[in-house]
């Protein structure tokens, strides 16, 4: 199959909602019934949930709720996970701890985990990351959690809607935090939203929120700009101009983390989002099922396709469970079939990517920070794997032509 190579039409690499501009002027003018709050308080069924500047922010805001409840202060994080959240651990003025996932996996090795938990007396939480919208095993997390008094905070950013067993995913654990961030699915363009299920914990969180976040009409002033800008770029056309040309000028500058967008400052922004910015993820709300249909649906042609191909695996939801699967991630056997993944499909626009430029231990501007362990498969995964997009712009045709692509190189390399 021949694959036009443009840059007038890029798939984004995740399936982040779009925004339609008549949407976006409609919400300046009208306003719905209801908040952003409690659509997420219904649709969890939790007593509490705050709006907060970011996912990361969420996640800080619980880790100094927690300070005010025990006097812990190590948070274990697995060695795959975005280079924000040992950021805000730091920011808090906590210790971070990391715990290896187990082979070609998200979730946690297991005996690892519970190995750090018992030479430890100080863990304050376990982070529980539904990376890829796949929740983790969290009868296993939960067992050991109790057995060593640690709270466990879920970290939903990426998996709004996916479901453990017959649950949703931020209501197992004691705290969560979502990521309403540009391509995370329902998106205000940067947003979070704090949740617990504990209505004991509701009043001070609600006091530890309110202490730290303040106005700052400049900053918020620049989110509802950089969220038109959202509704204008994100769609194959144009999506190419605000993702691959800032790409192309860290490249040149050959820093690959700044390249990947993943360079991010431990001072990271905190204030009130506006009641307008909640109102755009609010009258979006009511999109949540359709558009994880349509991730689900993309995400098991690529499984379907797949899954009996020698040479590779896929990580994916576990039996009774359901993922919201924002991307599908393929792990190959050996690590030079992903480096001739990635140069085959640079420049095909049809959404193929990576998770993280490098595993949590190896990011050197974090190395004052994330102590250094020894993680196999957190490394491995890292030089292994690639991410197919579920986005809702993809067409049959492209779907067909990723598959037929990665068979090829499958088949070129046995040869």
């Amino acid at each position: 199959m021949r694959i036009a190579m443009s840059i007038f039409r890029e798939i984004p690499p995740t399936a982040g909602w779009s925004l339609s501009l008549t949407r976006f002027l409609n919400c300046c003018a009208g306003k719905t019934p209801g908040s952003l709050r409690q659509d997420f308080k219904d649709l969890l069924n939790i007593p509490y949930a705050q709006i907060a500047t970011s996912g990361t922010v969420a996640f800080y805001v619980i880790l100094e709720t927690l300070k005010k409840i025990s006097r812990k202060m190590t948070v274990v994080i697995p060695s795959y996970i975005c280079p924000l959240v040992p950021l805000a651990i730091k920011r808090a003025g906590l210790t971070v701890e990391i715990c290896d996932v187990a082979r070609d996996s998200f979730d946690y090795d297991y005996q690892q985990l519970r190995d750090i938990c018992s030479a430890s007396g100080d863990i304050l939480a376990i982070l529980a990351v539904h990376l890829g919208g796949i929740p983790v095993s969290f009868e296993k997390l939960t067992f050991i959690a109790q057995q060593y008094g640690a709270f466990i905070i879920e970290d939903c950013a990426q998996g709004l809607g996916a479901q453990y067993r017959d649950r949703l995913v931020g209501t197992l654990g004691d705290f969560s935090f979502f990521s309403l961030a540009r391509g995370k699915g329902l998106t205000m363009y940067e947003g979070g939203t704090i949740a617990t299920r504990h209505k004991e914990h509701a009043e001070t969180i609600d006091e530890t929120y309110h202490a730290l976040i303040t106005r700052d009409i400049f900053q918020e002033t620049l989110k509802v700009i950089e969220l038109l800008g959202y509704s204008i770029f994100y769609r194959p056309q144009l999506f190419w101009l605000a993702f691959n040309l800032p790409a192309i000028f860290w490249r040149l500058q050959h820093d690959e983390v700044r390249a990947f967008a993943e360079y991010f400052s431990i001072d990271f922004p905190m204030h009130c989002i506006s009641s307008f910015r909640e109102r755009i993820a609010h009258e979006n709300f009511y999109r949540l099922k359709e558009e994880i249909d349509n991730q689900r649906r993309n995400a098991l042609f690529y499984i379907k396709h797949l899954s009996d191909v020698k040479g590779l695996s896929i990580i994916k939801e576990y039996p009774q469970d359901r993922a919201t699967y924002p991307y599908v991630t393929v792990v190959f056997d050996e690590a030079q079939q992903q480096k001739d993944a990635l140069r085959v499909f640079a420049g095909k626009g049809l959404g193929v990517s990576r998770v993280y430029v490098s595993a949590i231990a190896d990011y050197r501007y974090l190395k004052e920070i994330v102590p250094l362990r020894s993680c196999p498969n957190g490394r491995s995964l890292n030089t292994r794997a690639i991410t197919l997009s579920t986005s809702t712009f993809l067409r049959e045709r492209d779907l067909r032509a990723v598959v037929d692509i990665i068979k090829g190189l499958l088949c070129k390399n046995k040869k």
